[in-house]
């Protein structure tokens, strides 16, 4: 567990970065017309540590039923949203137990299972490599646009080495 913290807080700085350079005002943008608009894709990028939360602290999830998230149109509301999931994603990490870890949690539509795995299986599936990969969408995005992109791993082509 120690080391899916230390990566989860690498991958939640790196992340909080990219939102950070969101750009207000280009939401409806998107690159295809089979891809997510760019408020779709960063509001998503935003609550996946809230996600990662429910995963530690319920049984399961219907997406049958679930609200999707309104879109968030600028990097104050994505970063707001991103900082109160972190928030309670550590906090339910500090308060579960191995055993707890070690539990399956599923993810379903209706009556069709999605997911079932241990709680910490997806801790690395659905929450560090979720977030890297649509936070590489999310890049790719920005760059399409011409935003300057933050350095995930070292420096950026955007950096100064």
């Amino acid at each position: 567990m120690e080391n899916l913290l230390i990566d989860l807080d690498r991958e939640i700085a790196s992340t909080r970065r990219m939102l950070e350079r969101y750009p207000a005002g280009k939401g409806e943008w998107q690159p295809h017309d089979k891809s997510r608009t760019l408020s779709a894709l960063a509001t998503h990028v935003a609550n996946i540590p809230n996600h990662g939360a429910s995963i530690l602290t319920t049984a399961e999830m219907d997406v049958a039923t679930r609200q999707p998230a309104p879109a968030k149109d600028s990097a104050t509301e994505l970063l707001e949203a991103f900082d109160a999931g972190a928030t309670r994603l550590k906090s339910a990490i500090a308060g579960i137990d191995a055993a707890k870890l070690r539990e399956n949690w599923t993810m379903r539509a209706g009556p069709r299972v999605l997911v079932s795995e241990s709680r910490a299986m997806l801790m690395r599936l659905m929450v560090i490599n979720h977030l890297v990969h649509h936070r590489a969408q999310l890049g790719l995005y920005l760059r399409l646009l011409n935003v300057p992109i933050p350095g995930m791993y070292g420096p950026s082509a955007d950096e100064s080495v």
